[in-house]
């Protein structure tokens, strides 16, 4: 029985060294990070490297939530203004309505083609109007450089000084972001 006996135990003993030798063997390659999430598995809550633990995970946590609201509202923004580059394309052809109807509206013999396009016209502004696009500069209403381009000046007694004379081309806001300034003659009294 004694040959057995040193059998087992040398199974036994060979079974047991390469276990710890792996065992030794993970020791020696762990990371840093890894170690120090070993460490905090084991310790104290009142340890210096819990605390910074939790610091970063509560930084890690805000850098989330910041990340979050500023993407939400980046595509909010967009969404808000992403048919700007269409509206302001589609801006000149207005301005040729306005034209027709501002040639054409003295002439008897145009009157049905005038109430056509003066249709037209309109119909395309309610369209704009529902996409969010309004029309900015009317005369009498106050100078705004932010609104309006001054072309120049002129006088009309009726109006008070430093508003808006006459309307040269009309400007366009898209829900509170100027697309195209006003084109407009400031009223100079004196």
């Amino acid at each position: 029985m004694p040959g057995k006996k040193d059998n087992l135990e040398m199974n036994e003993e060979e079974n047991v060294a390469p276990e710890a030798d792996e065992a030794a063997a993970n020791e020696m390659t762990l990371s840093e990070d890894e170690l120090k999430a070993l460490c905090l598995e084991h310790i104290c809550s009142t340890c210096d490297v819990m605390e910074q633990a939790k610091e970063d995970r509560l930084r890690a946590l805000a850098d989330s939530e910041n990340f979050k609201k500023r993407v939400s509202r980046e595509t909010d923004e967009l969404k808000k203004f992403a048919a700007e580059n269409i509206l302001s394309d589609l801006l000149p052809i207005l301005d040729n309505l306005d034209l027709a109807l501002n040639h054409a509206k003295d002439l008897d013999a145009c009157k049905d083609f005038v109430m056509g396009v003066d249709m037209t016209r309109k119909l395309f502004l309610e369209t704009l109007s529902r996409h969010g696009l309004e029309a900015v500069g009317k005369p009498g209403e106050d100078f705004d450089p932010n609104f309006h381009e001054a072309m120049g000046m002129a006088q009309v007694a009726e109006l008070a000084d430093g508003s808006v004379a006459q309307v040269m081309q009309r400007g366009y806001v898209l829900k509170g972001r100027i697309i195209r300034p006003a084109k407009v003659m400031v009223n100079k009294l004196t």
